[in-house]
């Protein structure tokens, strides 16, 4: 339909509403799961001078050549400390792991290669020239880039960061979203229920996939069915780098939130999508802030939620890619023909003889059914006006375990 913009545009043109965030600085212990806003430089060597490797004894790799050889101790290497002095011919320093090599040794004999002795120690197995030891910057040098932005720091990277001398890092803030439901028809979760009323699982799915994306989400209520009632709860997105709203959406009589918002300024850039589920959605922008009109029904809204909002959410970190991973997999049951909206179906994974994907969909596909959502392994992406397709041929399919926050 001439009206209906493809799932690709309305992605493209959402991400390309927005831009990263400025950049703000946290504790080490505190960037877990942030995003990098700049480059991290090592700020020393790693390490900054020759340690050993080992617990044994530093000597001239010529002196251990032949064995048994016999050098006299002359000090010790612990690490944290250094010997200050210079081995020379038929010397030795007992050295531990992380201990600096002192001057005129080349090699470190473990101590288990030795009778440990005082004042002599005898070697008993010959070491060559670099034995267990660690070079001055092998693991990384000082100015080298380590870590660039854009990239989400994990466990390791907190640790690499550490290593090189880095308490405080430059990491994209997280957007503020604020998330605004609609409908008399719907109350929160432990809220008393009317006879003709549900729980709105909108809000709190939606709340936790921001925050596990790396955003703050603010819960502006449920607002009613009435103008007054969207304009006041809607006043709360002041602030917000984007306003979520669920619901209201459509060309119902009912369905008010494009007309409330767009008497105090929404200008819509479009807000239908050929796409099932989720063809009602709506993106535009309120004054500074940009606003995005997921359906009211449960999974079209989560699954608009991981194709648009996620993608959305990135561009505001500075992270790379459209946040939608895609993967091939052969279906587990014939499909029938699809119409001209691009279809999501929900569905179970398992695994063929050679190890492929196969990829079942869901025997009812009804979008309020956010158990099937929840028990299901992957989105398989049937295009637009797609033929029938049997069995065992491929698709294309997002892996909802490799998405974040799904």
């Amino acid at each position: 339909m001439a009206d209906l913009i493809s799932v690709a545009e309305a992605r493209e043109r959402i991400a390309s509403a927005f831009a990263p965030l400025a950049p703000e600085m946290v504790a080490l212990t505190a960037a877990q799961g942030r995003v990098l806003a700049e480059d991290l430089v090592a700020r020393r060597s790693q390490p900054p001078h020759a340690v050993s490797a080992r617990d044994g004894y530093a000597a001239r790799a010529d002196d251990v050549a032949s064995i048994p050889a016999k050098l006299t101790l002359i000090g010790e290497a612990p690490a944290g400390g250094a010997f200050a002095g210079k081995v020379g011919p038929g010397e030795t320093v007992r050295i531990f792991t992380g201990g600096p090599v002192p001057e005129g040794a080349d090699t470190v004999v473990i101590q288990e290669d030795t009778d440990m002795g005082r004042p002599v120690v005898t070697v008993n197995e010959a070491a060559p020239k670099g034995q267990h030891i660690r070079e001055a910057g092998i693991d990384f040098t000082e100015g080298e880039v380590l870590l660039t932005s854009g990239r989400r720091l994990g466990a390791r990277d907190i640790g690499l960061a550490a290593a090189m001398n880095h308490p405080w890092i430059p990491v994209a803030r997280r957007p503020r979203i604020a998330l605004l439901a609609t409908g008399d028809e719907v109350v929160r979760p432990g809220d008393p229920l009317g006879p003709n009323q549900i729980v709105s699982s909108n809000g709190p799915a939606l709340a936790a996939f921001i925050e596990s994306r790396g955003g703050w989400a603010t819960d502006l209520g449920i607002a009613r069915d009435d103008e007054a009632s969207i304009r006041a709860l809607a006043q709360g997105a002041k602030g917000a780098d984007l306003l979520v709203t669920m619901g209201g959406v459509s060309v119902g009589d009912r369905d008010l939130v494009q007309k409330v918002l767009g008497e105090v300024g929404l200008e819509v850039d479009f807000w239908r999508i050929a796409m099932k589920p989720g063809k009602p959605l709506m993106f535009g922008r309120l004054g500074g802030t940009p606003v995005l009109g997921l359906p009211g029904n449960p999974v079209s809204s989560m699954v608009c939620a991981l194709l648009f909002l996620g993608p959305a959410m990135d561009r505001m970190l500075g992270l790379a890619g459209t946040g939608v991973p895609v993967i091939r997999a052969r279906l587990g049951s014939d499909v029938g023909p699809n119409n001209f909206r691009e279809d999501y179906m929900r569905a179970t994974f398992s695994s063929d003889g050679d190890g492929a994907v196969v990829a079942t969909p869901l025997r009812i596909q009804d979008s309020s059914m956010m158990s099937a959502l929840a028990r299901s392994d992957g989105l398989i992406i049937r295009p637009p006006d797609a033929p029938a397709a049997a069995k065992g041929e491929w698709a294309d399919v997002i892996p909802l375990g490799d998405m974040r926050g799904a």
